[in-house]
């Protein structure tokens, strides 16, 4: 017997899930069909399991919810249990719960163990059985919305096939977008200025235009130009000759040279003083540059990127940054958002650091999706390979990452006030009981109550 109306569910939505009863009692599959029709459910209902599974090949069930004997005399549940089988075979996504007063309990465990959602026996609860069907349900929506964010996430990965993603690891929009605007200007020689705060990946994303790029073959040669001195910043840039200065006894190659016909990364460039943004300008014109202490000219083939956390534009205001050479560094700028701002890179950033080592249990997760990470990655990357250290089993919790919950303030109780003090408040804003409240932190309810104790008018 099939029950329902006869229209095609593919396209229905979740809300008004459908529901497969398959029993060899139609009185049963009437009881049901009539029971879940009332909580606004679409049935379909089938006496045997052949017929059961031509339904599935023509509609969309959400459920299923199958007897376990389809034979007269029938005790062992042998039939139900193929049935099943074949069930998670041909629909492996598909919640089924298991309904009958005649199988072995060791059935029922096996059965559970190979996917069954749950197991109802009869004669059945009205209560429990909608309850049943309800969380399973539930269950089932939660990870189809889970497979259908794996599959868009799978999506917009596929772009980036073939490409060197040099490691890093995203699934948020603000990230995608910004590594499609590197991978579509890794192959031109332009100057990019990457922005944005400590530890948040610039120089990951500038590996990522080198190593996209028609250089990828030659070097990539990194500059953290907040950790040379300033009196060695040009020398280590464009080399020295011996005796330039005091204690160099032989000519030392620049970081120019050493990147030439490759890419160089000048993290930091606000630090660079003025004589060296004169040369590094004449570089990026021309090629050109001298060894300090030395008047031959030398030629280089070199692509400039370069990186900041500071605001050139005021810097150029102060006088501190040439700002022809920002127009040169700043072709086109790549600005990385702070980690709090994409927070959906949070936890795949942590499973990386973690390594498979440990998992996050989910009081940890949502420690780590709350923090706002003001060292951004950075400060990520410290908290987990701190908690792989020392934490002990193979859960983290959120005690394990050492971080500090914010907690929003306790509510004071009632009697933290006498009849002088709300008296005060509600006299302060003008009798508002919404805002009077508000500054005593209770609800508007609980002051009222208060008032009528204390004998106070409504004002």
């Amino acid at each position: 017997m099939f029950g329902g109306t006869a229209i095609d569910q593919r396209d229905l939505p979740f809300d008004m899930a459908s529901i497969l009863v398959i029993d060899d009692n139609e009185a049963v599959c009437t009881a049901l069909h009539t029971l879940f029709q009332l909580q606004g459910y679409r049935i379909w209902t089938a006496t045997a399991p052949a017929a059961a599974l031509a339904l599935l090949e023509q509609q969309r069930v959400d459920l299923v919810l199958q007897d376990m004997n389809f034979t007269k005399g029938e005790m062992q549940g042998l039939a139900g249990k193929a049935l099943f089988y074949q069930l998670r075979q041909h629909y492996p996504m598909l919640p089924v719960i298991l309904m009958t007063a005649w199988t072995q309990l060791d059935m029922v465990v096996e059965l559970v163990k190979a996917g069954a959602s749950d197991y109802i026996a009869k004669p059945w609860d009205d209560e429990r059985l909608l309850l049943t069907v309800q969380n399973v349900l539930k269950l089932k929506q939660l990870q189809d919305k889970q497979q259908q964010a794996e599959r868009k996430q799978q999506e917009r990965l596929a772009q980036f096939v073939g490409k060197d993603l040099c490691g890093l690891v995203f699934a948020s929009t603000a990230m995608e977008q910004l590594l499609q605007m590197a991978l579509q200007l890794a192959p031109s020689n332009a100057a990019v200025l990457i922005t944005g705060e400590n530890g948040t990946g610039k120089e990951g994303i500038a590996q990522v235009l080198h190593a996209n790029s028609l250089r990828a073959k030659k070097p990539l040669v990194k500059v953290n130009m907040g950790a040379l001195p300033t009196d060695l910043m040009e020398a280590e840039l464009f080399g020295a000759e011996a005796g330039a200065y005091s204690g160099l006894s032989k000519t030392r190659m620049g970081r120019f040279e050493a990147a030439d016909g490759g890419t160089i990364f000048l993290d930091e460039i606000g630090n660079l003083s003025l004589s060296g943004q004169m040369k590094l300008l004449r570089v990026l014109q021309t090629g050109e540059f001298e060894r300090l202490g030395s008047s031959q000219t030398r030629k280089v083939d070199v692509r400039v990127l370069s990186a900041t956390n500071t605001d050139l534009t005021k810097a150029i205001a102060s006088g501190q940054f040439r700002q022809d050479l920002f127009y040169r560094l700043n072709v086109v700028e790549l600005h990385l958002p702070e980690l709090k701002q994409r927070p959906d890179d949070i936890l795949p950033l942590a499973k990386l650091f973690l390594a498979g080592e440990k998992k996050l249990s989910a009081a940890a997760e949502q420690v780590l999706l709350h923090h706002q990470w003001p060292g951004n990655v950075r400060e990520l990357q410290n908290v987990c390979q701190r908690a792989l250290l020392l934490a002990s089993g193979d859960t983290l919790d959120a005690a394990d990452l050492g971080l500090q919950v914010e907690e929003p303030p306790p509510k004071r109780m009632l009697d933290d006030f006498d009849q002088a003090q709300i008296e005060q408040v509600l006299a302060q804003h003008g009798g508002v009981i919404a805002r009077a409240a508000k500054e005593l932190g209770i609800s508007r309810q609980a002051l009222y109550r208060r008032m009528e104790f204390y004998g106070i008018a409504t004002p």
